[in-house]
């Protein structure tokens, strides 16, 4: 069979390539703008007070009126989301980062493992040093279905799901041409990032304003450091070029 031979790129072809790019990345930016517009709108909230009795009724609203210690739903409700809180916990996103990272290492794409690696640990640095600073108790008006250590704002929860599966999605996402695998994979990460903030609600360990802080902040940091890292592609040779084996 003969191969034909690949054409070359046209001055036109390679200048419409890198305004789509340049325009990629500016609207990254003005997201990344908006979705940390929301985190400081909410922190400043939270600061004056604001905003407590729509926090405090969507609380309650999980919980059953005539006994707050019992959440509404059955049972094995209660269990289902314990299970999808656990996957935002740290034990399960160390686990995640390290077969995620170890897997892009060993296929050659070392510039995507470091770009994982470092989203997921700063926004973990990111949300501890956040929550030392507002230091915000505990929701405090219904019993905590499952335990917590730390302070309430930033939800962890929320901001390192959403950065570590939002990234990981995008990570799929960019090696496939077909754009409703594209679509399903950022569309499960979403989700997936959204069920995890709101087990956190039900559980009643942290108020929803906490929920939206964190995803806000997750997915604006991991939209920065996939931008920083697609503006270095640009620039330099990021990843070593594919073996075929």
């Amino acid at each position: 069979m003969k191969i034909e031979p690949s054409r070359p790129v046209s001055f036109h072809g390679r200048i419409a390539a890198f305004a789509r790019a340049e325009a990629a990345l500016l609207i990254a930016f003005l997201a990344v703008c908006a979705l940390m517009s929301v985190f400081w709108m909410v922190a400043d909230a939270v600061v004056e007070g604001e905003g407590a009795a729509l926090d405090a009724g969507i609380i309650t609203a999980f919980r059953d009126p005539a006994d707050l210690s019992r959440a509404i739903g059955p049972f094995w409700l209660q269990e289902a989301a314990r299970d999808v809180t656990a996957l935002g916990s740290t034990v399960v996103l160390i686990f995640v980062l390290a077969v995620g990272v170890g897997y892009l290492w060993l296929t050659r794409r070392r510039g995507d493992a470091v770009l994982l690696l470092i989203a997921v640990v700063g926004g973990q640095m990111l949300s501890s040093v956040l929550k030392w600073l507002f230091a915000r108790p505990r929701p405090d008006i219904v019993p905590h279905l499952v335990e917590v250590s730390t302070a309430s704002f930033p939800s962890g929860h929320s901001t390192l799901s959403a950065v570590a599966y939002l990234t990981i999605g995008a990570l799929i996402a960019r090696v496939h041409t077909r754009k409703r695998v594209k679509l399903y994979v950022l569309g499960m990460a979403v989700v997936l990032t959204v069920a995890i903030g709101i087990s956190r609600v039900y559980l009643g360990v942290h108020w929803p304003s906490d929920v939206l802080a964190g995803w806000a902040l997750g997915a604006g940091w991991a939209l920065a450091c996939w931008s920083v890292a697609v503006r270095l592609r640009r620039t330099v040779t990021v990843d070593p070029p594919e073996i075929s084996s």
